[in-house]
């Protein structure tokens, strides 16, 4: 995979000081488009934990340390979330040129209220639902539109020429896939192949210390093959891999959040928490935070082309930029470390 680095004046936000620090851009798969190794999202922050004026410090920062792609969603806060991004968006005025969006569409944004084909992957709901982005985010066109899922119901064939289509008009850059299997994947890219198409450029798995098995095996003929960009998801595992679940759910943490009890069902196990305690230590000594430690691991991956990093305060955001850094930290042999501990089958009591 080709990468660019380059040297870029930041302003740090708190500080009145211009500091060079370098961010690294990668071609998302064999596209031309080149992405911040680190990117900023909004799923569960924007509208439920922060406001406008804390998503708009927070995507300043952002932008000023040279992330370039800014993730969104229409299920993310039933539309507000990109609502309250595109007012961010419109009151930074920045060079459109300069930036990236992305938006996902499958479950609908209406919630309980969904009726029949406001969700799914049909040609009816996949260009509303890109109409409607727009409008929310205030943009003329996506960089990116994902299918936030597979569409059982729907014939691949409709979702891949909706999608030329809407390239074809201007509406969207490049579309991809979120969670999707290496095998609906390919069945993508058969179809776009056989009409002459455009097939997806990217996919949207979730990625971390804990969750290995797409990026790692699965998806590893795609790489070979037709070759895919990633912008991996939850790189913090919803943040038990930031180490601040290690005593307790903080209040206002994420797994405290109402409606969320399936997420913290899913990472609050004795199991985790014991490797994150142990990878703890060994960010200790490597002298870098237990959440830099997690996303550096990401990025090392050269099939990762952007790692989403979320946030709801500046200096959670600064601290998880710096993973960029930290991941010269993490040599051959810290890797193995870390795979020994990650790896590592918990110890079952005698019966």
């Amino acid at each position: 995979m080709l990468t660019l680095s380059v040297s870029i004046p930041v302003f740090i936000a708190g500080t009145s000081n211009i500091k060079l620090r370098s961010m690294e851009y990668r071609r998302m798969g064999k596209t031309g488009l080149q992405l911040s190794v680190l990117s900023f999202g909004s799923w569960v922050s924007f509208h439920k934990q922060i406001d406008d004026s804390i998503a708009d410090e927070l995507m300043g920062i952002a932008y000023d340390n040279g992330v370039n792609f800014f993730d969104n969603a229409e299920v993310y806060a039933l539309g507000e979330s990109e609502k309250m991004m595109g007012r961010v968006l419109k009151k930074k005025n920045w060079d459109r040129t300069s930036y990236t969006v992305s938006s996902k569409a499958f479950w609908g944004w209406r919630g309980k209220e969904n009726k029949p084909n406001q969700t799914g992957l049909s040609r009816k709901h996949l260009i509303e639902a890109c109409n409607e982005a727009l409008q929310r985010l205030q943009l003329d066109y996506l960089d990116m539109y994902f299918c936030h899922r597979p569409d059982k119901g729907t014939p691949i064939e409709e979702t891949v020429w909706t999608m030329h289509n809407l390239i074809q008009q201007g509406k969207i850059l490049y579309w991809g896939t979120s969670e999707w299997s290496g095998v609906e994947i390919m069945e993508a890219h058969r179809v776009a192949h056989q009409y002459g198409l455009i097939g997806p450029a990217m996919e949207q798995p979730q990625y971390n210390l804990l969750e290995r098995n797409k990026m790692e095996n699965e998806f590893l003929m795609v790489f070979k093959t037709v070759g895919m960009g990633t912008t991996i998801w939850s790189p913090l595992a919803s943040g038990l891999l930031s180490g601040k679940y290690n005593d307790g759910i903080p209040e206002g943490s994420r797994f405290g959040l109402q409606g969320f009890d399936w997420l913290k069902n899913r990472w609050m196990q004795e199991n985790f928490l014991n490797k994150v305690k142990a990878l703890n230590g060994l960010a200790k000594q490597l002298d870098i935070s237990m959440a830099q430690l997690s996303i550096a691991w990401c990025i090392k991956n050269p099939n990762v082309t952007t790692a989403i990093l979320g946030a709801t305060n500046k200096e959670q955001l600064i601290e998880n930029l710096k993973a960029e850094a930290a991941a010269e930290k993490l040599t051959a042999a810290v890797m193995q470390q870390i795979d020994e501990i990650v790896q590592t089958k918990p110890v079952l009591p005698e019966h």
